[in-house]
């Protein structure tokens, strides 16, 4: 075999295999813009709560049923992603993750006032039980950070339409994640920058509330009324 022949049956093969990866790559690309669409039509749907109490529920209602759109297609990307190669392939669908994480866990806080879990996120995406799929960590965890960025919106906009139990709800709901995280040794480079901006939302949150209190707004545990 002379070196020419030599040279072509070891460079072949690599091509055969960057073939086969772009390929790969594509599918996931074409199904990410499937799970991508009902993502920004929940944003979209949960905008409502900056602006009004009224359509909270129903909302948390459409995004429930959007979910099942998250779901589909993160079934149809189990099948596509080689057994073995999350890692490899991550990249496509890690920040979409991220977002629909903040997303389920915003619309649990909504429905009932808690943090939900990892193991229901993964259940609410479609990604609880799959073969090659899973639900990391670090994308849940960046979910909740982004949860409690939105929380503190969401404390100053109430206040604009009148709910000030609200702002209360959240800066207790806050306080108690970042406790959380702080009981974490974070060692993951934008995890811990993320985490680091968390004091900024709890600052916010903590001012909202101040602000209620100085203007006798704050709601007792009694009946309602304002603190005088």
């Amino acid at each position: 075999m002379n070196s020419e022949n030599i040279i072509e049956s070891i460079f072949t093969p690599f091509q055969e295999s960057i073939n086969c990866e772009q390929d790969v790559r594509e599918e996931i690309r074409n199904i990410m813009k499937d799970i991508e669409k009902p993502l920004r039509e929940i944003i979209t749907t949960l905008q409502i709560i900056h602006r009004s109490q009224m359509g909270e529920e129903a909302a948390c209602g459409t995004a429930r049923n959007l979910f099942e759109d998250v779901r589909a297609g993160f079934s149809r990307l189990n099948d596509v992603v080689p057994e073995g190669q999350y890692y490899r392939y991550n990249d496509h669908w890690r920040y979409a993750t991220q977002r629909l994480c903040f997303l389920a866990a915003l619309v649990i806080f909504l429905e009932k006032g808690f943090l939900v879990d990892k193991v229901t996120v993964a259940e609410i995406l479609g990604l609880h039980e799959k073969s090659r799929l899973h639900l990391d960590l670090e994308d849940y965890l960046m979910g909740l950070l982004n949860l409690a960025t939105e929380l503190s919106r969401f404390a100053v906009n109430s206040v604009t339409y009148g709910d000030y139990n609200r702002p209360l709800q959240i800066s207790k709901f806050v306080a108690e994640l970042n406790a959380g995280f702080r009981l974490l040794n974070l060692k993951n480079d934008s995890l811990r920058k993320r985490f680091d901006a968390l004091k900024y939302d709890v600052k916010k949150i903590e001012e909202v509330v101040y602000d209620l209190s100085l203007r006798g707004l704050v709601p007792n545990s009694g009946g309602g009324e304002s603190v005088e």
